[in-house]
Parts: C-alpha cells; structure tokens; sequence
C-alpha cells in the first residue's frame, strides 16, 4: 500500500499508526450493490475484526461472522516439526477445523480482503477449497491481491463505509508473503464459477469472485 502509506509522504508522521485512509474500491462498489439488493444474507468477513464492519453489514440485515487467519496462522502451535535438516511442516486440517470450521453454516458472501498474500504457501490451497466448501453457489467473494511491493506494504485492517471507498489502517507486523500475476490469482481460483478483476491505482488487484 505505498500510495497510502509511503514513508515519503510528509503528513505519515501526522496520521498516526492508528489513521485511517480512505482508498477508493471498485470491488466493494459491486459488491455493496449487491448487499443493498438482498436480505438476510451471512457474510464472512476474513481480515482483523473490524466494529465498523460488523455494525455497517448488521445494519443492512445481514448477519456477519469475522476470521483472523493471517493472526492465526502467525502461531507456532499449527507447525509440525521437520525431519532431520527438513524445514517445519504445518498441520492444516487442525488449522482448518480450528479457524474454518462453521459447524454446516454456509455464506452468500466472502470478503478475504489481502488475507491470502499474507499466508504461508501450504495454507493457500486449502483455505481457497475450504471458503468454496462453505459458500453458497452463485454466492461472491471479494479479495484483493499484491501484484506488487514495497518495503513501505503493510498489513491492513479494511473498514467499510457506506461509498465506494474503505479505509485502510495498519493492523500488525506479517510480513508479505505473496505478489501474484493474473495467471497465478486464475490458478488459485480455478474451483470457482467466474471472477471479475479490477484495475486500481495502488500495487493491488481487486477481485469478484462467484462460487
């Protein structure tokens, strides 16, 4: 997110670690159309816990439920010890049935935000099967994904607003762990129906993705 938070930018020192900067989004400007003209929908929101998200999504009639995977994943508890001279493993079924798992709960809506850029790679495929798994057909996820970086990218806590603008704050110290190409974001949505990308003026890419 250089463009918002460079270190070149002479207000940074003024907006604080905890400011909130408004970024135009094309992807959440489809996809609050779509909340607007449905009701009762379930929404999971995968990204640091956000109160203005919860209340804003209630506040249309939705229910919402919220995953931290990126703080979760962080944890030495899901790594599986190496063989000799092997680098450590991760137990992903555990990590999925601890942070995943929706007891047969299925969702019209996914927002994953920048989560899977900030995944260790053994996670990825999973987690993009699982959230197919616990979506409902024909519903919408919105992700967004690094084409690019900077020692300025950070990870980020989204807030929604009522426009077709969030507000991005930072939210922790992981470390980016991906960029990806169009070719790789199609590989790792091959499961879903159909997807619609977005342009944007920043190092990242916004994506609609049907189940």
């Amino acid at each position: 997110m250089r463009s918002l938070f460079g270190s070149s930018d002479n207000t940074s020192s003024a907006r604080g670690k905890d400011a909130r900067i408004p970024r135009p989004s094309s992807g959440w400007k489809e996809l609050l159309k779509h909340l607007r003209s449905q009701e009762s929908l379930r929404v999971l929101d995968i990204g640091p816990t956000s109160s203005t998200n919860i209340n804003y999504i209630t506040n249309l009639g939705h229910s919402i439920y919220m995953a931290n995977l990126v703080e979760e994943a962080a944890k030495p508890e899901w790594l599986i010890p190496g063989e000799a001279g092997e680098p450590a493993g991760y137990d992903v079924e555990r990590f999925l049935a601890s942070n995943l798992n929706f007891s047969g709960r299925t969702f019209d809506v996914v927002i994953l935000w920048d989560t899977a850029d900030f995944l260790p790679e053994p996670l990825l495929i999973p987690v993009f099967s699982r959230i197919h798994q616990v979506m409902e057909p024909g519903g919408l996820m919105l992700a967004f994904f690094h084409v690019t970086t900077s020692p300025e990218t950070v990870f980020c806590r989204y807030h929604l607003t009522d426009t077709d603008v969030v507000e991005v704050q930072k939210a922790g110290n992981y470390p980016l762990l991906h960029i990806y190409s169009n070719r790789k974001i199609e590989n790792m949505l091959s499961d879903f129906s159909t997807y619609r990308l977005f342009l944007a003026k920043d190092n990242l890419r916004e994506v609609i993705i049907t189940r």
